[in-house]
């Protein structure tokens, strides 16, 4: 029983391993969304820095049509961004859950583990203190004969 439970910690600790390689990607995915967007806010500030110091000496109106329209594409593509990171923050979240759950099932199965290794430890001291005393009282048995 105690190989049988030995498996099942070992494959138990792997799934854990699993769950918590699945946690760092899906944190690592957030973070790189993460950066995408701080780039594209970024992008757009600049833009928009650009588009006010040309204005300041005039604008033809298609020219600032054109770029009025392209900031409107900008922030629908930051709104897009922070979708992407509050799914992917969800992902992660559940992840995260996945990995802890996994980790209280490879503890459990430890303890169970440790706790048949401790009875067979008692079993064996019992039985050598047994054989101790069948010998100890043999000898006394003995001494007492002569």
């Amino acid at each position: 029983m105690t190989r049988q439970l030995q498996m099942v910690a070992k494959w138990e600790a792997e799934k854990e391993e699993k769950a918590a390689l699945d946690f760092q990607q899906a944190q690592a995915y957030v973070r790189q969304n993460q950066e995408r967007l701080d780039g594209l806010m970024q992008y757009r500030l600049d833009y928009f820095k650009k588009m006010q110091e040309k204005g300041a000496n005039g604008f033809e109106a298609l020219a600032f049509s054109h770029h009025q329209s392209f900031i409107n594409k900008l922030d629908k593509a930051c709104a897009q961004q922070q979708q992407i990171i509050q799914d992917a923050s969800k992902a992660a979240e559940q992840r995260k859950l996945q990995w802890l759950e996994q980790q209280k099932k490879r503890k459990a199965v430890e303890m169970l583990l440790d706790k048949k290794n401790t009875e067979k430890q008692a079993r064996l001291d019992r039985h050598e203190q047994n054989m101790m005393d069948e010998f100890a009282l043999q000898k006394f048995l003995r001494a007492s004969r002569r």
